[in-house]
């Protein structure tokens, strides 16, 4: 094994991985570095989602190997990286995952009260999430009376709310309209710079990619650089795409 750059709070080197025999991840290698909003992009079944998850843990690789902070992933039991992912990652689904029984602040505060906070400070800092996010007066209610967009921005703070040293966020806000998408996208943004949290964003759509510090992209489960092609080989505009 080679250790990962020290700049580097994640480093994947050469994933592989295939889901029912098709290729998700084919020699994919990427790093991340502390406090940096990386998004991943690419069209839909490019790997994205396979790469977050070997990324985070929930996924061991086939071959490669994956690093947080020095210490290999990828060779954790599942205990261990059950732990990891508690207390030092969070994850935004595509859909908002709320308990039904529980209100938005108590859906935010979960993730602390599972590591032991009590329920007074809980609400108070689940309660200052949800304003940050401009969700606060939704505090007490539960879900099936919030529209999407509001579960949305619940399921961020949930993500947000323990601080962790990265945020795994797996096309967060595709299933918003433009003018909700972009709301979301600026607050999760806004809040992860202002307290170092790392990102790592999947997108299929260039405009979430652009608020992110860099973007990689995948194609068929493999990095891919996009090159200008020079004018008088192909029209104005017209660019190829190169594997590495």
């Amino acid at each position: 094994m080679v250790a990962p750059p020290d700049n580097d709070v994640l480093w994947a080197r050469t994933l592989h991985f295939s889901r029912g025999g098709t290729p998700a991840l084919t020699g994919v290698s990427v790093g991340v570095r502390e406090r940096e909003i990386l998004a991943v992009g690419g069209p839909r079944g490019s790997g994205k989602t396979t790469l977050l998850q070997c990324l985070s843990g929930q996924l061991v690789p086939q071959q490669g190997e994956v690093w947080f902070n020095s210490t290999p992933v990828h060779t954790m039991g599942p205990l261990v990286r059950e732990r990891l992912r508690r207390d030092k990652f969070g994850w935004i689904d595509p859909q908002p995952r709320l308990v039904p029984e529980l209100t938005a602040w108590e859906n935010t505060a979960l993730p602390l009260m599972l590591h032991g906070a009590g329920n007074r400070a809980a609400r108070k800092v689940a309660l200052e999430w949800l304003d940050r996010l401009d969700i606060g007066a939704c505090a007490r209610k539960r879900p099936y009376a919030l529209t999407h967009a509001e579960r949305q921005r619940v399921a961020i703070a949930r993500a947000l709310v323990a601080g962790p040293t990265v945020l795994f966020a797996d096309e967060p806000t595709a299933p918003l309209h433009r003018a909700d998408r972009a709301h979301v996208l600026r607050t999760l943004t806004t809040a992860a710079r202002s307290h170092g949290i790392t990102v790592v964003l999947a997108t299929h759509d260039a405009d979430v990619a652009a608020l992110a510090d860099r973007t990689v992209s995948l194609l068929d489960g493999r990095r891919v650089h996009t090159v200008p092609l020079p004018a008088d080989a192909e029209p104005e505009g017209a660019a190829c795409s190169l594997s590495v």
